[in-house]
């Protein structure tokens, strides 16, 4: 349990002492990024290398998205099962921004599971980052005074 001792505006939490409310902060931040990362971030950064399009394919045409990833030509070589009609729902890239990304239907088992591995790892970047805001603000207003809080 975290315990907190205040003086005069002044925190001393964990062994650090004389520290401000927004050291206090950031300290906490510190804590719950450390307690929330674990294998599944490792998991989630591997699925984001493994899906980032960085092998060149000379003979896609001007309108593709370039280049392929690992995880592409690996599902497709091992998950090569076609559907009849287009059905499965990819994301792609033209740019680097969020405006950037383009719904593209495939019906390659394959093309599907490796265009899905960078979008794991952007849902799973996501809890994280919203899970430890959460507990970071949560812990944060309980150990401060009430003109410390953040709401």
């Amino acid at each position: 349990m975290d315990t907190i001792e205040e003086l005069n505006g002044i925190y001393f939490y964990r062994g650090l002492n004389n520290i401000t409310a927004m050291e206090l902060l950031f300290w906490i931040l510190i804590k719950e990024t450390k307690k929330q990362l674990g294998i599944q971030d490792i998991a989630g950064i591997a699925a984001l290398l493994m899906g980032h399009n960085g092998i060149d394919v000379p003979c896609k045409p001007g309108s593709a998205t370039p280049g392929t990833s690992y995880a592409s030509v690996y599902s497709r070589k091992y998950l090569s099962y076609r559907f009849q009609n287009r059905v499965l729902p990819t994301l792609t890239k033209k740019s680097i921004s969020l405006n950037g990304l383009k719904v593209f239907w495939v019906n390659n088992m394959g093309a599907f599971v490796g265009r899905a591995a960078p979008v794991l790892e952007w849902i799973i970047l996501a809890n994280d980052v919203s899970q430890i805001s959460f507990r970071t603000a949560s812990k944060y207003n309980v150990l401060v005074r009430n003109e410390d809080k953040i709401w």
